[in-house]
């Protein structure tokens, strides 16, 4: 789903149930409808909230609250013959059922819900996957290999053991996303070539520390290392073109440069279990 389609018809209607101060609704209606500037020109909004606005994130959580959240509770609680699990963030979410029937059921009706509200599901995301405890056995009974993955919040989520041999949830980063962001470190560093190495240090610890804070979870230890070892090549890779004396930054002295301005790759988030519990609710 996207921000851009939504209906401002059905958005204030939706905040009407919330709001009843007109003048708020007046001020927002007016807001939705200012339109946008674009390299001088300037165009008028119908649909959809502008990009980039901090209110944006808000009103589209409205609206879908009302488009999907409460009628997917609904239709869990009326239709589902088995478990379902719905974890929602922004126009992104991800829905596990425990039966196949219920799943194919709910995606055919949740096209026809959307499209009363003018929104659609993203035809290249959207798809019906057997994942699960029991899906590798599944799978193999019937010779398909290993269980699909996917993608959500900047993680591969994909099936796998614990060294008990208990089923676990095995996630790690994006190689697409955390390439890109390799690749805005590389022109940021490009940049401040020339600056002095403690602050192009504190810059770079501060970035490293901040791509920690959200990717350090459990099993994602390879690409920490990954991410912190490449860091740590385009660092060297510009220290070494700063001058013709290039050659003064071997491994060993950039190392001693790492060390001290970049944090060390570690998990730093508890297993999901631990924080949050996602249960059934009927």
């Amino acid at each position: 789903m996207s921000f851009d389609n939504i209906d401002h018809e059905w958005l204030l209607k939706f905040l009407r149930h919330r709001i009843a101060d007109k003048r708020i609704l007046r001020l927002i209606s007016k807001w939705l409808t200012a339109g946008v500037s674009e390299e001088g020109k300037w165009s008028r909004t119908t649909v959809g909230t502008p990009q980039g606005a901090v209110i944006s994130p808000i009103l589209a959580n409205v609206f879908l609250h009302y488009v999907f959240d409460l009628w997917a509770h609904q239709w869990r609680n009326r239709h589902a013959r088995g478990s379902v699990i719905i974890v929602r963030y922004a126009d992104d979410f991800v829905m596990g059922f425990q039966s196949r029937v219920d799943a194919e059921r709910f995606l055919q009706e949740l096209h026809k819900r959307l499209e009363q509200f003018g929104l659609q599901l993203h035809p290249e995301k959207t798809r019906l996957i057997e994942f699960g405890r029991f899906a590798a056995e599944s799978r193999e009974r019937k010779g398909e290999g290993k269980p699909e993955t996917f993608d959500f919040l900047g993680f591969t989520h994909c099936c796998g053991r614990t060294r008990k041999g208990w089923f676990t949830i095995k996630r790690k980063t994006i190689a697409k996303r955390m390439r890109a962001t390799l690749q805005k470190i590389k022109q940021q560093l490009r940049a401040r070539m020339h600056d002095p190495v403690i602050e192009v240090g504190r810059w770079l610890g501060a970035v490293v520390r901040g791509w920690f804070n959200y990717h350090a979870i459990p099993d994602n230890t390879k690409r920490l290392k990954a991410f912190h070892t490449e860091v740590q090549r385009l660092w060297r890779h510009v220290l070494r073109r700063r001058s013709q004396k290039g050659r003064r930054w071997a491994w060993e002295r950039v190392r001693r440069l790492t060390r001290k301005w970049l944090p060390t790759p570690r998990v730093l988030h508890p297993y999901p279990d631990k924080r949050l519990v996602v249960s059934n609710l009927r």
